[in-house]
């Protein structure tokens, strides 16, 4: 047995280096945590709320849903059963969760397939290579939503989805039109030589969003300064792969929190199974549309992610701020904490670091 002990912040700083990697609108990586007492505080961070597209916080609240989860993920890889209380001071609606040291526990197979996929999940723009998900797959990733208190609905129907890729389209088109969307979506829109930790790069990309089934956002972009054809974009090939929508039963700020961990989950299982994930929300972010999503093309429950998963031979990165930028330490309590794991102690994706 291999003991270590780690000074409070130390763990902390480990447990939410996992955690910045996970996903975001438009990567505003809206989170921050305080180290107290032995357990950490995560916080929104109001500051990074997308006022025009996500108003209520609701995209927000998924993207910290899903920071916690891999900060859960982290504490069982070290051998742990975290102690998680969601919104735990109603006079704190900032404060959406408490994370604290539980028993130990060996983690399973699963918990550490998912904590190696950490650095190898990200979000893909574009169409899928051809070919079927297993159905053994899908079974599995069903599961581990229904285990998060949520509904991965997939949709096989092809009239389903015309009918949802038609919602997609009439909402990529209103927020394109509209000013204060794409003054938005602009400024979450950086180049590689600004530096920022955050927003999603400028990314060539050769086909239009609107060739596809399902319309992407269309992000500003710029050719790579190394690209000598022509910039112009070319229609895509249409591979769709398999859409799938995230669905809670109620429609609060804890649901958003519990869509984000199971999210987080869902991508990361596919991830360790070398499957992929590409977002349309547009139309959740629309209320008119978001109702018809919910009444049309699902049973009822409230749509809160649209996705499609699939495989492709091509991945980029977005940037992500390190975990000191995030992570405040509070008062401490004198003692050291003292963590024990069976084996090695390996850094966050099995030699991996964190972006």
């Amino acid at each position: 047995m291999l003991t270590l002990d780690r000074q409070p912040d130390h763990a902390a700083h480990y447990l939410v280096r996992a955690a910045v990697t996970a996903p975001s609108l438009h990567n505003s990586q809206p989170w921050r945590f305080v180290s107290r007492d032995g357990e950490i505080d995560m916080y929104a961070d109001a500051r990074r709320l997308l006022g025009v597209c996500d108003p209520d916080g609701r995209e927000m609240l998924i993207g910290c849903g899903a920071a916690l989860f891999n900060l859960r993920l982290a504490m069982r890889h070290l051998g742990f059963l975290p102690v998680v209380r969601l919104c735990p001071d109603p006079g704190r609606p900032g404060l959406l969760a408490r994370v604290g040291w539980g028993a130990y526990a060996r983690p399973t197979a699963d918990e550490e397939r998912m904590f190696g996929a950490l650095p190898n999940r990200h979000t893909h723009r574009g169409p899928f290579e051809p070919g079927p998900l297993s159905p053994a797959l899908l079974n599995a990733l069903a599961r581990h939503a229904w285990q998060e208190g949520t509904e991965l609905y997939f949709l096989y129907d092809a009239e389903d989805e015309n009918r949802l890729a038609e919602l997609i389209r009439t909402a990529e088109t209103f927020q394109r039109d509209d000013p204060r969307f794409a003054t938005e979506l602009a400024g979450w829109t950086v180049s590689p030589d600004e530096g920022r930790r955050e927003g999603v790069p400028a990314q060539y990309r050769p086909w239009r969003p609107e060739d596809l089934l399902f319309a992407e956002r269309d992000f500003p972009y710029q050719p790579p300064k190394s690209h000598h054809g022509s910039s112009r974009r070319v229609p895509a090939p249409n591979s769709l792969g398999l859409v799938a929508l995230l669905n809670t039963r109620q429609d609060g700020p804890q649901d958003w929190l519990r869509a984000g961990q199971a999210l987080q989950r869902v991508l990361l299982f596919s991830a360790g199974h070398q499957v992929t994930a590409a977002f349309h929300t547009q139309p959740l972010e629309l209320p008119d549309l978001r109702t018809q999503v919910r009444h049309k093309i699902i049973t009822g429950q409230y749509p809160q992610i649209i996705m499609r998963l699939g495989h492709t031979g091509r991945t980029t990165s977005s940037p992500r701020r390190p975990a000191g930028e995030v992570l405040t330490a509070g008062s401490r309590p004198a003692d050291r904490v003292r963590l024990a794991r069976t084996g090695d102690h390996r850094p966050l994706g099995a030699g991996a670091t964190s972006p």
